[in-house]
């Protein structure tokens, strides 16, 4: 791939670092950044490799197994991880020989310190080579627990969440989508340019762009390189944001009449800048308890150009008698398990834990619990979470209900206009059904967009 450095090679230290410190979910990014130099080609095969390989942990163990005497639990760090990609670039990448893969991985085991394991790893690596076309995989229709498990590179424990909701069908076709590559989803600022302009100018800088199909201010990128360097971008012309998160300012009818949007928990901003770009005369408030993120957030606010959004740091869980009943629209985009953006934030799935999941609906009731003190006398509260949990989701709903009061608002005419004409699977697997009730959970693979939960009450 390149003279100066070996692809693989640090694709296998990012692996080796991730499974060290798993919650760093930039730490690819920023290797990216500090290899910037690297031929695109070159760039992309490490996230290529070092992403698929993430997303793709439970099944690359259960084939090491079926060919290895040593089981991966007890096969050395360095080694386990090498398989791993080798057998991540076996199964998924045609472009690589089966012979270029092995002989790498041996290459790699020897630089590593391993020559005695050299054997091993080749021995292992061409037993499976050999055999792809008849891997024995767990079949869906004996048991589907074990083999959505598998075959998609989920937890058992969030597969059986799942299935306890969701049909069999429903379920796989989440987990399917979660391993395809989507496009990105960018958020046109209206100040600039139409959807329908910022596309054209993508284009024109090589960017594989087009209006979305769905919602008429978004646009959709690929087969571009780096996004900081496309001028459209520089010129502050759109944001990335998901079409699932766009539905909140939508739940929310932000008209020329609004005032205030609280928006409690800001970070990565979209939901802020969605608001502050409907707006009239009114401001946002976007906080947030990270700097980090916050500084993040000013980063795009002065990009983009708007003046209509003010910034503060702030926990949510302190209550702020400055802001009681001051807002005509408060967001809560909640901190959660995050199971609905697994495709791009693979980790998480390793990571999250059911206990994990028990005290994320405890932190979001202390958010609430505060959010339901800065809502105007007939303004709004927007609760949301990038997940598929329903303790975190629709049984937050019932609570928010019962312990303040607030009026559920029917969302068929703002987040359901966008589903007009959908196809039967969407309507049945994706709750359509519940927009009355002031709720709906979007779901991947079958929306179209983020797993998301969106819920909007009026006070």
């Amino acid at each position: 791939m390149t003279d100066t450095v070996n692809i693989r090679g640090l694709a296998l230290e990012v692996l080796l670092e991730q499974e060290r410190r798993p919650g760093r979910g930039e730490l690819l990014s920023g290797v990216l950044e500090q290899y910037a130099y690297l031929a695109k080609r070159d760039r992309a095969f490490l996230s290529k490799i070092v992403e698929g390989t993430l997303e793709n942990l439970i099944l690359e163990d259960y084939v090491i197994d079926l060919f290895s005497k040593v089981p991966v639990s007890r096969q050395k760090p360095v080694v386990r991880m090498l398989l791993r990609m080798s057998v991540y670039q076996l199964m998924f990448l045609d472009s690589v020989p089966p012979s270029a893969v092995c002989n790498e991985a041996v290459k790699l085991a020897e630089k590593k310190g391993f020559r005695g394991l050299k054997g091993f790893v080749n021995g292992v690596l061409r037993a499976i080579a050999r055999n792809l076309d008849k891997l024995p995989l767990p079949l869906v229709g004996e048991d589907p627990l074990r083999a959505l498990s598998v075959r998609y590179s989920m937890p058992e424990w969030i597969v059986q969440q799942w299935l306890d909701v969701y049909p069999a069908a429903a379920v796989e076709e989440m987990l399917r989508s979660f391993l395809q590559t989507r496009p990105l989803t960018a958020h046109v600022y209206p100040e600039k340019c139409t959807a329908e302009q910022c596309a054209a100018r993508l284009r024109g800088e090589g960017v594989r762009a087009s209006v979305h199909e769905r919602v008429p201010y978004a646009v959709t990128l690929e087969g571009f390189d780096r996004l900081s360097d496309l001028q459209t971008f520089q010129d502050g012309w759109f944001w990335i944001q998901d079409i699932s998160s766009m539905m909140v300012c939508e739940a929310a009818e932000i008209t020329q009449r609004t005032e205030c949007v609280l928006d409690m928990c800001a970070s990565p901003g979209g939901k802020s800048m969605h608001a502050a770009s409907l707006l009239t005369n009114g401001v946002v408030l976007a906080r947030d308890v990270s700097l980090h993120k916050l500084e993040r957030i000013e980063e795009n606010i002065a990009r983009i150009g708007m003046s209509n959004i003010r910034t503060q740091q702030f926990d949510g869980r302190v209550f702020d008698p400055s802001a009681e009943e001051c807002a005509d629209v408060v967001l809560v985009d909640a901190p959660c398990s995050g199971l609905g953006v697994l495709g791009r934030k693979a980790e998480i799935k390793y990571r999250m834990t059911v206990s994990e999941q028990r005290k994320l609906v405890k932190l979001q009731r202390e958010l609430l619990e505060q959010a339901a003190r800065y809502v105007k006398p007939g303004g709004r509260l927007i609760y949301s979470t990038c997940t598929i949990n329903r303790q975190e989701n629709e049984q937050q709903v019932e609570w928010i209900v019962e312990k303040f009061g607030f009026r559920p608002i029917d969302l068929t005419e703002t987040v359901g206009r966008f589903w007009n004409g959908s196809a039967e699977g969407e309507q049945t697997f994706g709750g359509m059904e519940t927009l009355k009730r002031g709720y709906v959970q979007l779901l991947p693979g079958i929306h179209g967009c983020d797993g998301f939960f969106l819920a909007a009450f009026e006070h």
